[in-house]
């Protein structure tokens, strides 16, 4: 009975850290949007995400199904453990040297400690891949290159988004003459500096601008957490038009309208229920025309993009006031 509680007790905190991993590589740019729903009113870290706990059970029945009985897995265990090692022995290094900036003869003394132990670990259970310890080493190699995919194909996304925009001082005095309509317009951009293809298609097909036009960015900083007081960032342009940038750290909740009402230097305060939310959504393609990822690469990366949960959900946005407009990118 006791063996049996220890074991719920681990699997429950081997879940939870699941959880907090995949919503904190969601926020660092390293994984798609995933539906999360918070469980507690009180803590925010406390989450549930439904394609990581399902992910999980399928896993785990593959893992009893594959190899039957618990002592077939010692092979696969040693792996992970003495893997999990190394990494963490790298990422150490990485923190002592170019974070904490310590002395080097220092950090090499110390990260070479680590590594002399962690590395014969390693070793001794290297023989033990046929026997099992491949599927750990598959399995991270699975996870390595969604992350990776993600990360790239976001990055030459927004590469093209930017190659193909304008910047917004220039788009200001060519629409100085464009019919203005009341009631702001919140138009989401990846960057602050030029103008969102969904403010460009709006144009293109309404012809008409709204009174106030905020170019709002939401960046995820490399910290826990960011202070409410340091989380907004608002520059005024020209012509009713605006550029905010909230911050967030990748432990903080992103909730677009409950910052957005604090903002009172872009006229009157925000109302959620007569303010427009304009989002763009790309539908990518994926070619061999554009060099720099490989066909299959590209593939994945649109079918993750598909995947992802809708920006008007991870902003929490008002439903009846999101306006998505579409169109196709070649990354």
């Amino acid at each position: 009975m006791i063996a049996t509680a220890a074991t719920i007790i681990a699997s429950q905190a081997v879940i939870s850290g699941a959880f907090s991993v995949t919503h904190q590589a969601v926020q660092l740019g390293f994984l798609p949007r995933l539906r999360t729903q918070h469980t507690s009113a009180r803590a925010a870290g406390q989450i549930y995400i439904p394609a990581v706990n399902w992910g999980l059970l399928v896993m785990v029945v593959l893992l009893v199904l594959g190899f039957r009985q618990s002592t077939n897995l010692a092979s696969a265990y040693g792996i992970a453990v003495s893997g999990t090692m190394i990494i963490t022995t790298v990422m150490l290094a990485v923190l002592i040297f170019q974070v904490w900036q310590w002395n080097r003869i220092y950090a090499a003394l110390t990260i070479a400690l680590f590594a002399i132990v962690d590395g014969t670990f390693f070793a001794s259970n290297i023989a033990k891949v046929a026997d099992g310890g491949w599927f750990p080493l598959v399995v991270a190699a699975l996870i390595f290159t969604l992350l990776t995919t993600w990360a790239t194909g976001r990055a030459r996304m927004r590469k093209r988004l930017e190659e193909d925009s304008l910047p917004l001082d220039v788009f200001i005095k060519s629409a100085a003459s464009v019919h203005r309509v009341r009631c702001p317009a919140v138009f989401i951009s990846t960057s602050p500096d030029t103008v969102p293809s969904a403010l460009l298609h709006n144009l293109k097909h309404n012809q008409v601008l709204h009174e106030r036009v905020l170019i709002l960015n939401v960046k995820v900083e490399d910290v826990p957490h960011v202070p409410p007081a340091k989380r907004l960032e608002v520059h005024g342009a020209m012509e009713g038009f605006y550029r905010v940038i909230l911050h967030y750290g990748f432990m903080d909740e992103v909730d677009v309208p409950a910052d957005l009402v604090r903002i009172d230097s872009c006229g009157d305060r925000f109302d959620m229920m007569s303010t427009s939310f304009f989002l763009g959504r790309q539908k990518l393609i994926a070619t061999r025309e554009q060099p720099g990822m490989a066909l299959w690469r590209e593939k994945l990366f649109a079918w993750m993009m598909r995947s992802s949960e809708s920006a008007m959900e991870f902003f929490k946005l008002p439903t009846n006031r999101v306006v998505e407009l579409g169109s196709q990118l070649r990354i």
